[in-house]
C-alpha cells in the first residue's frame, strides 16, 4: 500500500471527476493551507461539496477525511524525506521530458510566489537591513549557497555583513552572541526545516534584533520567530531542492536594497571599480588576436 499522500494523489489523478482533480490540485499546492480545514471549508475554497470531498479522502484510500487531513498535517511537520522525494518525483514525472517539467514546475514556483508575498513584510525588511548597525545572515545545508549570494552582495552594498552557515551550535552562538537590538538576522529554511535555524532566530529575537525570514510558507517553523517573514515557494526535483523562486525574492531584495540608498551604493560602486581596474581582478577584452 503506497502511503505518501502525493504519491496516492498522482497515481489516482487520471481517474478522479473534476471535482475531485480540484480537489487534488489544491492539496498538491497548497496542502499547508488545506491541512487545517474542515471537509466543508475544503469544499468550498476549491468549489465542490462536502461530500466530494469525503469521497476523494475514501478514493484515496483512508478511512475518512480526518484521516486524510492528518496526513496533510504530518507532511507540514516532517515533510519529505530523501526516498519520499524520489518516489513522488518519479510518479510526478512519469515519461515526460525531465527538463521541461523541472523548469515548468520553476516558473511556477515564482508565480505563486509573487501571488503570495507579503509586500509590507518585504519593504519593511528593506527598511530594517538599510538602518542595520550589524547584519547576520543564517542558513544551513542546501540553503547555506542561498545566504553565501545574499551575503556576498550585502556586503558590498552595507559593509557589516555576517554570513553564518554552520551546524554547530557552539559556532553558531559564537557568531551571534553579540547580536543586538540595533542588528538585523535574516534566517533561511525550506523544507526540510533546519532546527538550527529557528533556534538561532529564537536566540536573535530574544535579543531584540529585527528578525527577518526567508521560507516557503505561513506553516514554516521560523515564521513564529520573525518580525517580518518573506515567502517564496519552494518545491523538490527529486533529492534536490528547487531553489529558484527564493533565489529570484534574494535578487529582488538586494536589488531594492541598493535603490533604498542609490547615492551612497554607486559611490561604494566607483570606488570598488578603481580598485577592481588597478589590481587587475576581471579580465580585459581578449586582445585581438595576431594583433590585428
Amino acid at each position: 500500500m503506497v502511503k505518501h499522500l502525493l504519491t496516492r494523489i498522482e497515481m489516482k489523478m487520471d481517474s478522479f471527476s473534476k471535482g475531485q482533480k480540484r480537489i487534488a490540485m489544491y492539496i498538491e499546492e497548497s496542502y499547508d493551507k488545506a491541512a487545517y480545514m474542515t471537509a466543508l471549508k475544503l469544499g468550498e475554497t476549491v468549489g465542490v461539496s462536502e461530500s466530494t470531498v469525503v469521497r476523494f479522502a475514501s478514493e484515496l484510500g483512508y478511512e475518512g477525511y480526518p484521516e486524510l487531513q492528518k496526513a496533510m498535517q504530518e507532511m507540514i511537520k516532517e515533510k519529505l524525506t530523501s526516498v519520499q522525494r524520489i518516489e513522488v518525483t518519479e510518479t510526478r514525472i512519469g515519461d515526460n521530458d525531465v527538463l521541461t517539467s523541472v523548469l515548468n514546475s520553476d516558473i511556477d514556483k515564482i508565480r505563486r510566489t509573487i501571488e503570495e508575498i507579503s509586500h509590507d513584510d518585504f519593504n519593511n525588511a528593506v527598511k530594517a537591513l538599510s538602518k542595520a548597525k550589524e547584519i547576520y545572515v543564517f542558513a544551513v545545508r542546501s540553503t547555506s549557497s542561498l545566504a553565501t549570494f545574499l551575503g556576498y552582495y550585502l556586503q558590498l552594498i552595507y559593509g557589516n555583513v555576517h554570513i553564518i552557515n554552520t551546524t554547530s551550535k557552539s559556532s553558531t552562538y559564537e557568531n551571534l552572541f553579540r547580536i543586538s537590538k540595533d542588528d538585523v538576522m535574516i534566517g533561511i529554511s525550506f523544507p526540510r526545516y533546519s532546527t538550527t535555524a529557528v533556534e538561532a532566530m529564537e536566540f536573535a529575537r530574544e535579543r531584540e534584533a529585527e528578525v527577518i525570514a526567508i521560507t516557503d510558507s505561513m506553516a514554516s517553523p521560523l515564521v513564529e520567530c520573525a518580525n517580518n517573514v518573506l515567502i517564496a515557494r519552494s518545491d523538490m526535483a527529486s533529492v534536490v531542492d528547487s531553489l529558484v523562486a527564493p533565489l529570484s525574492l534574494i535578487n529582488a531584495l538586494v536589488v531594492a536594497c541598493v535603490l533604498e540608498q542609490k547615492e551612497k551604493v554607486k559611490h561604494t560602486f566607483q570606488e570598488l571599480e578603481e580598485v577592481w581596474t588597478k589590481q587587475g581582478v576581471y579580465t580585459k577584452r581578449e586582445k585581438e588576436k595576431d594583433n590585428k
